[in-house]
C-alpha cells in the first residue's frame, strides 16, 4: 500500500467519498504503525488491510479505550484489545494496572502519528458498544494480528474541522459568558514534576537501593508545575519550614504549552 505524503481531514477536499475514505486509511495506516509497537504483544504484530466497519473482523474480547483528537485534528480514536492482555495488566508484579494507563503511550503516539493529540484520559467502554463511539465522522478500523488471530482493533473517526467563526460572534459569547468567577472556589490538583523518563518492566524489575534513575531533565532545570496535568508555571524546587515547595520563575502562556 502507498502512503500518502500528506494527511487529508475528510471534507477539505474534493475527492469522492471512496477517494476521501482511501487517502484517510493510508493516513490511519501510517500511523497505527507507528503505534504498534506500544501495545503489549507476546508475538510482533501486523498490520492488516483497513476497513470501513467491523464487517468480516471479529472484535477481541477484551476491553476498549476511546479518546477525543484534537490539537488541529478532530475526531476520535479506539482501541480495543484482547483479553490476555487485560489478564496481564490485573496481575504484574507491581499489582493491578489500569489499561488506560498502561496504552496511554500508544494512543498518544496514534495521535501525534495522526497530527494532533489526546483531549483528556483515555475511557474504558464495553467492547459491544465500541463502535458507536466512532459515528459521525470518517471511520477507519485496522485489525492488528499476532500469529492467526486478532490481537487488537484500532479505529479512527476523523471529522472536517469548523469553519472559523466571525469575530463578532466570538465576542458575542465571550460576553454571554459567566466567566472564571463561578470557579474560583473549585479544587485543582497541583502537581510538581521534576523530570520523567520511561523503563521496561525488565529495568523496573531489575531496580534495587541505591540505583539512580535518570530522568529527562539537565541540572538545574526549572521543574513543571501541573494543574490537573496541564503545564502552568515553572520554577525553583526550594525548602521552606523543612518543607519542598517551589518558587514560580515563568508563566506558561497558552500558546508555550
Amino acid at each position: 500500500m502507498t502512503f500518502s505524503a500528506s494527511p487529508l481531514v475528510p471534507g477539505a477536499g474534493a475527492e469522492t467519498d471512496a477517494e476521501a475514505w482511501r487517502r484517510t486509511a493510508e493516513l490511519v495506516v501510517a500511523a497505527v504503525s507507528q503505534a504498534a509497537a506500544q501495545i503489549p504483544s507476546a508475538e510482533p504484530l501486523a498490520v492488516a488491510a483497513p476497513l470501513p466497519d467491523a464487517t468480516g473482523v471479529e472484535l477481541p474480547s477484551g476491553t476498549a479505550l476511546t479518546a477525543y483528537l484534537g490539537a488541529g485534528v478532530e475526531g476520535k480514536v479506539l482501541l480495543v484489545l484482547a483479553g490476555d492482555v487485560v489478564d496481564a495488566l490485573a496481575d504484574t508484579p507491581f499489582g493491578a494496572v489500569e489499561p488506560a494507563d498502561a496504552l496511554r503511550p500508544a494512543l498518544d503516539a496514534l495521535a501525534a502519528a495522526l497530527g494532533g493529540r489526546l483531549e483528556g484520559t483515555p475511557t474504558a467502554i464495553a467492547v459491544e458498544d465500541c463502535l458507536e463511539v466512532l459515528a459521525g465522522g470518517t471511520t477507519v478500523l485496522v485489525p492488528l494480528v499476532a500469529g492467526d488471530a486478532v490481537h487488537a482493533v484500532v479505529g479512527v473517526s476523523l471529522v472536517p474541522p469548523a469553519p472559523p467563526q466571525p469575530a463578532s460572534a466570538v465576542a458575542a459569547a465571550r460576553s454571554g459568558s459567566w466567566g472564571i468567577d463561578m470557579l474560583r472556589d473549585v479544587e485543582m490538583e497541583v502537581t510538581c514534576e521534576l523530570g520523567r523518563t520511561r523503563m521496561t518492566v525488565r529495568q523496573l524489575l531489575a531496580l534495587a537501593p541505591g540505583d539512580v534513575v535518570e530522568l529527562d531533565r539537565l541540572a538545574g532545570s526549572p521543574a513543571d508545575l501541573l494543574v490537573n496535568g496541564t503545564l502552568l508555571a515553572r520554577g525553583e524546587v526550594v525548602v521552606v519550614d523543612e518543607a519542598f515547595g517551589l518558587r514560580i520563575t515563568e508563566i506558561v502562556t497558552p500558546d508555550g504549552r
